[in-house]
């Protein structure tokens, strides 16, 4: 593994544990803002290697940032499981549409992929599996993927530039 790649994620994990933080919360649940610099970081360095070590990163540091009743556990599971199939996504549609356009529409469906995961462990957990899912769904999930979205229609090209300019690394 290369060590430049590896501080690369670490940086943008931690970039996404200070969203995280700062971040106020929508109806006493605080949006994943990590989910945006996870994704950002698979679509920079898309392999596998790096998509699971990025995840289980991104899922401790949610663990243990959560004030969600049950959201432990529940971003243990998510976050691997999103990381997968964001990162099965983006192999499947990068080379058919623009990366600047890609970016915030797979950013959109991960972070909705992400909340209905997170959502459905933490309630089956907490057993109130009876009509809470939509409403916190609406309530949270919706404006997450919003949230990120908007991120990451920022962020993306200024990261791009970024890399070009600073050649600091190449994935083999």
């Amino acid at each position: 593994m290369n060590t430049r790649i590896l501080v690369i994620l670490s940086l943008l994990v931690g970039m996404g544990a200070v969203l995280h933080f700062v971040m106020p919360p929508i109806y006493g649940v605080t949006p994943d803002m990590m989910l945006a610099m996870m994704f950002l970081g698979i679509m920079l360095f898309p392999k596998l290697k790096y998509v699971i070590i990025l995840s289980i990163a991104t899922g401790v540091l949610s663990a243990l940032a959560t004030n969600a009743p049950g959201g432990q556990i529940s971003n243990m599971i998510d976050k691997p499981i999103t990381a997968l199939l964001f990162f099965a996504l983006f192999l499947l549609v990068k080379d058919k549409l623009n990366i600047n356009i890609l970016a915030p529409i797979l950013t959109a469906i991960g972070t909705i992929i992400s909340g209905s995961i997170f959502l459905s462990v933490a309630l089956f957990i907490v057993g109130l599996m009876d009509g809470a899912f939509v409403a916190l769904f609406v309530a949270v999930v919706l404006p997450a993927a919003g949230l990120n979205t908007i991120c990451m229609i920022i962020i993306y090209p200024i990261v791009q530039q970024i890399m070009k300019r600073s050649r600091p690394i190449a994935v083999s």
